[in-house]
Protein backbone atom coordinates (compact mmCIF):
# COMPACT_ATOMS: atom_id res chain seq x y z
CA UNK A 1 0.00 0.00 0.00
CA UNK A 2 1.27 3.32 -1.20
CA UNK A 3 1.75 5.86 1.78
CA UNK A 4 1.27 9.60 1.69
CA UNK A 5 3.99 12.35 2.03
CA UNK A 6 2.91 13.08 5.87
CA UNK A 7 3.73 8.99 6.68
CA UNK A 8 7.02 8.97 4.89
CA UNK A 9 7.95 12.03 6.37
CA UNK A 10 7.08 10.76 9.69
CA UNK A 11 8.71 6.92 9.35
CA UNK A 12 12.21 8.66 8.73
CA UNK A 13 12.37 9.92 12.13
CA UNK A 14 11.97 6.76 13.58
CA UNK A 15 15.56 4.62 14.10
CA UNK A 16 14.89 1.24 12.88
CA UNK A 17 18.01 -0.12 14.81
CA UNK A 18 16.67 0.29 18.05
CA UNK A 19 13.38 -0.30 20.62
CA UNK A 20 12.18 2.56 22.66
CA UNK A 21 11.36 2.75 26.65
CA UNK A 22 7.68 3.30 26.58
CA UNK A 23 7.98 6.71 27.32
CA UNK A 24 10.44 7.51 24.66
CA UNK A 25 8.07 5.34 22.02
CA UNK A 26 4.63 7.84 23.64
CA UNK A 27 6.66 10.85 22.93
CA UNK A 28 7.41 10.10 19.21
CA UNK A 29 3.79 8.81 18.56
CA UNK A 30 2.69 11.81 19.98
CA UNK A 31 5.30 13.97 17.50
CA UNK A 32 4.85 11.87 14.83
CA UNK A 33 0.73 12.48 14.69
CA UNK A 34 0.05 14.16 11.62
CA UNK A 35 -3.74 14.08 11.29
CA UNK A 36 -6.14 17.35 12.40
CA UNK A 37 -7.68 15.36 14.55
CA UNK A 38 -6.70 13.77 18.02
CA UNK A 39 -5.48 10.70 17.12
CA UNK A 40 -6.16 7.30 18.69
CA UNK A 41 -3.08 5.84 20.22
CA UNK A 42 -3.04 2.22 20.21
CA UNK A 43 -0.55 -0.92 21.07
CA UNK A 44 -0.01 -3.83 19.24
CA UNK A 45 1.01 -6.88 21.37
CA UNK A 46 2.95 -9.86 19.34
CA UNK A 47 2.21 -13.24 21.59
CA UNK A 48 3.65 -16.42 21.36
CA UNK A 49 0.50 -18.45 21.55
CA UNK A 50 -0.23 -21.89 20.20
CA UNK A 51 -3.16 -22.20 17.61
CA UNK A 52 -5.42 -23.60 19.75
CA UNK A 53 -4.36 -20.81 22.54
CA UNK A 54 -5.85 -17.15 22.84
CA UNK A 55 -6.30 -14.56 25.30
CA UNK A 56 -9.44 -12.51 26.67
CA UNK A 57 -10.66 -10.62 29.18
CA UNK A 58 -11.14 -6.88 29.94
CA UNK A 59 -8.92 -3.90 31.77
CA UNK A 60 -9.42 -0.62 33.02
CA UNK A 61 -7.05 2.08 32.05
CA UNK A 62 -6.56 4.43 34.74
CA UNK A 63 -6.22 7.65 32.52
CA UNK A 64 -9.94 7.70 30.37
CA UNK A 65 -10.12 9.64 26.91
CA UNK A 66 -13.09 7.87 25.42
CA UNK A 67 -16.66 9.32 25.10
CA UNK A 68 -19.36 7.82 27.85
CA UNK A 69 -20.64 4.61 26.43
CA UNK A 70 -24.66 3.41 26.12
CA UNK A 71 -24.95 0.07 27.67
CA UNK A 72 -27.70 -2.43 27.68
CA UNK A 73 -28.67 -4.79 30.68
CA UNK A 74 -30.93 -7.88 29.81
CA UNK A 75 -32.56 -8.32 33.15
CA UNK A 76 -35.94 -8.64 35.36
CA UNK A 77 -37.32 -8.01 38.19
CA UNK A 78 -34.96 -6.57 40.94
CA UNK A 79 -31.95 -6.93 38.76
CA UNK A 80 -33.62 -4.44 36.20
CA UNK A 81 -34.44 -2.08 38.86
CA UNK A 82 -30.19 -2.32 39.48
CA UNK A 83 -29.88 -1.98 36.46
CA UNK A 84 -31.76 1.09 35.71
CA UNK A 85 -30.50 3.25 39.24
CA UNK A 86 -26.96 2.03 38.22
CA UNK A 87 -27.46 4.37 35.19
CA UNK A 88 -28.31 1.71 32.46
CA UNK A 89 -29.26 3.53 29.16
CA UNK A 90 -31.50 0.58 28.44
CA UNK A 91 -32.97 -2.11 30.27
CA UNK A 92 -35.50 -4.76 29.44
CA UNK A 93 -35.98 -9.04 28.56
CA UNK A 94 -38.00 -10.30 26.05
CA UNK A 95 -38.86 -6.71 24.66
CA UNK A 96 -34.98 -5.74 23.88
CA UNK A 97 -34.33 -9.30 22.74
CA UNK A 98 -37.10 -8.92 19.73
CA UNK A 99 -36.29 -5.02 19.46
CA UNK A 100 -32.84 -6.14 18.93
CA UNK A 101 -33.94 -8.91 16.00
CA UNK A 102 -35.96 -6.52 14.63
CA UNK A 103 -32.63 -4.33 13.45
CA UNK A 104 -32.06 -1.96 16.49
CA UNK A 105 -28.25 -1.88 17.72
CA UNK A 106 -28.14 1.64 19.22
CA UNK A 107 -25.95 0.82 22.21
CA UNK A 108 -22.27 0.07 22.61
CA UNK A 109 -21.95 -2.82 25.59
CA UNK A 110 -24.65 -5.66 26.26
CA UNK A 111 -24.87 -7.15 30.07
CA UNK A 112 -27.03 -9.97 31.06
CA UNK A 113 -27.61 -11.76 34.22
CA UNK A 114 -27.16 -14.92 34.06
CA UNK A 115 -30.43 -16.26 33.67
CA UNK A 116 -31.34 -14.47 31.00
CA UNK A 117 -28.45 -16.16 28.43
CA UNK A 118 -30.94 -18.33 27.38
CA UNK A 119 -32.75 -15.94 25.57
CA UNK A 120 -29.99 -13.59 25.06
CA UNK A 121 -28.23 -16.73 23.33
CA UNK A 122 -30.88 -16.46 20.56
CA UNK A 123 -29.33 -13.30 19.54
CA UNK A 124 -25.79 -15.22 18.96
CA UNK A 125 -25.95 -14.09 15.01
CA UNK A 126 -26.01 -10.44 15.15
CA UNK A 127 -24.41 -9.70 18.86
CA UNK A 128 -21.80 -12.07 18.34
CA UNK A 129 -20.64 -10.97 14.94
CA UNK A 130 -20.49 -7.42 16.37
CA UNK A 131 -18.46 -7.73 19.77
CA UNK A 132 -21.66 -7.22 21.76
CA UNK A 133 -22.70 -10.91 22.80
CA UNK A 134 -22.39 -10.76 26.95
CA UNK A 135 -19.89 -13.62 28.18
CA UNK A 136 -18.75 -14.29 31.35
CA UNK A 137 -15.05 -13.94 30.21
CA UNK A 138 -15.56 -10.31 30.08
CA UNK A 139 -17.50 -9.82 32.96
CA UNK A 140 -20.43 -8.69 31.22
CA UNK A 141 -22.33 -11.94 32.44
CA UNK A 142 -23.15 -10.91 35.85
CA UNK A 143 -25.67 -11.02 39.00
CA UNK A 144 -23.57 -8.18 40.46
CA UNK A 145 -25.21 -5.47 37.97
CA UNK A 146 -23.96 -2.34 40.20
CA UNK A 147 -20.52 -3.57 39.91
CA UNK A 148 -20.26 -4.24 36.14
CA UNK A 149 -21.81 -1.27 35.26
CA UNK A 150 -19.55 0.58 37.74
CA UNK A 151 -16.66 -0.96 35.79
CA UNK A 152 -18.04 -0.42 32.27
CA UNK A 153 -18.61 3.50 33.25
CA UNK A 154 -14.95 3.74 34.27
CA UNK A 155 -13.56 2.57 30.89
CA UNK A 156 -13.68 -1.24 31.29
CA UNK A 157 -12.62 -1.97 27.96
CA UNK A 158 -12.32 -6.16 26.22
CA UNK A 159 -9.05 -6.90 24.46
CA UNK A 160 -8.33 -10.43 22.96
CA UNK A 161 -5.97 -11.79 20.68
CA UNK A 162 -7.11 -12.65 16.58
CA UNK A 163 -5.90 -15.29 14.59
CA UNK A 164 -2.24 -14.12 14.82
CA UNK A 165 -1.85 -13.86 18.14
CA UNK A 166 -1.91 -10.45 18.04
CA UNK A 167 -4.07 -7.87 21.12
CA UNK A 168 -4.95 -4.61 19.21
CA UNK A 169 -5.88 -2.06 21.96
CA UNK A 170 -6.43 1.93 22.24
CA UNK A 171 -4.51 3.47 25.64
CA UNK A 172 -4.91 6.73 24.09
CA UNK A 173 -5.53 10.02 22.20
CA UNK A 174 -2.28 11.81 21.11
CA UNK A 175 -3.36 15.17 22.77
CA UNK A 176 -3.21 13.21 25.90
CA UNK A 177 -0.33 14.06 28.16
CA UNK A 178 2.38 11.23 27.95
CA UNK A 179 2.33 9.78 31.22
CA UNK A 180 -1.05 9.15 31.02
CA UNK A 181 -0.59 7.65 27.77
CA UNK A 182 2.66 5.42 28.91
CA UNK A 183 0.69 4.15 32.13
CA UNK A 184 -2.21 3.19 30.41
CA UNK A 185 0.28 0.96 28.01
CA UNK A 186 1.56 -0.55 30.85
CA UNK A 187 -1.27 -1.29 32.56
CA UNK A 188 -2.18 -2.79 29.42
CA UNK A 189 0.60 -5.06 28.72
CA UNK A 190 0.19 -5.52 32.49
CA UNK A 191 -3.07 -7.21 32.33
CA UNK A 192 -2.36 -9.10 29.30
CA UNK A 193 0.62 -11.29 31.14
CA UNK A 194 -1.52 -11.93 33.59
CA UNK A 195 -3.93 -13.99 31.34
CA UNK A 196 -0.86 -15.86 30.12
CA UNK A 197 -1.99 -19.52 29.16
CA UNK A 198 -1.08 -22.07 31.69
CA UNK A 199 1.16 -24.43 28.96
CA UNK A 200 2.24 -21.37 27.81
CA UNK A 201 6.30 -21.87 27.42
CA UNK A 202 9.04 -19.64 25.96
CA UNK A 203 8.77 -15.74 26.25
CA UNK A 204 4.79 -14.90 26.13
CA UNK A 205 5.18 -11.20 25.07
CA UNK A 206 6.96 -11.27 21.57
CA UNK A 207 6.95 -7.63 20.33
CA UNK A 208 5.29 -4.70 21.21
CA UNK A 209 4.76 -1.26 19.38
CA UNK A 210 2.34 1.82 19.62
CA UNK A 211 1.21 3.93 17.05
CA UNK A 212 -1.23 6.60 16.64
CA UNK A 213 -4.22 6.45 13.73
CA UNK A 214 -2.81 7.43 10.77
CA UNK A 215 1.43 6.74 11.88
CA UNK A 216 3.60 4.30 11.28
CA UNK A 217 4.57 2.01 14.27
CA UNK A 218 6.91 2.40 17.01
CA UNK A 219 8.84 -0.61 18.42
CA UNK A 220 8.92 -0.56 21.83
CA UNK A 221 11.56 -2.46 24.44
CA UNK A 222 10.12 -5.37 25.27
CA UNK A 223 12.16 -5.84 28.65
CA UNK A 224 11.88 -2.49 29.52
CA UNK A 225 8.47 -2.65 29.46
CA UNK A 226 7.78 -5.96 31.18
CA UNK A 227 10.23 -4.66 33.86
CA UNK A 228 8.37 -1.52 34.83
CA UNK A 229 5.09 -2.67 34.06
CA UNK A 230 5.54 -5.79 36.75
CA UNK A 231 6.60 -3.79 39.87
Amino acid sequence: MKRGKKYQEAIKKIDRTKVYTVDEAVALVKELAFAKFPETVEVSVKLNLKKSQSVRDTVVLPNQFSAQKKILVFAKGDKAKEAEEAGAAYVGDNDLIEKIRGGWLDFDIAVATPDMMKDVGRLGPILGRRGLMPNPKTHTVTNDIKEALAELNKGRTEFRSDKTGVVHLAVGKVNMDAAQIAENTRVTIDEIVRKRPSDSKGDFVVSVALSSTMGPGVHVDVKDLLAVASN
